[in-house]
């Protein structure tokens, strides 16, 4: 039995080949559909960024503790909103 938290794989195998192109048009639209969302909110990329600089810079013991408290921080929208601003003026 797998162990927590691990991923499994799959044998696509027992697919029929109708099934494969099904599956395999799914993950193409998806990831489509993914991008699109991504390039409509920029905003999102600026929260990843924001949020991994500073993992990495402070590098802290409580990962789970430190992400709870950055994205519950009351300023975040206004920073995040600031840094695009800025990311505009300057692009």
């Amino acid at each position: 039995m797998a162990g927590k938290g691990s991923l499994t794989k799959l044998d696509v195998g027992v697919l029929s080949p109708e099934q494969q192109e099904k599956l395999h048009q799914f993950k193409v639209q998806t990831r489509i559909d993914n991008e699109r969302y991504l390039r409509s909110h920029p905003e999102v990329d600026q929260l990843i960024g924001d949020f991994l600089r500073n993992v990495l810079v402070k590098r802290p013991a409580d990962i789970r503790e430190f992400a709870a408290d950055h994205f519950t921080n009351p300023n975040l929208h206004a920073t995040t909103c600031t840094k695009m601003e800025r990311n505009r003026v300057t692009e």
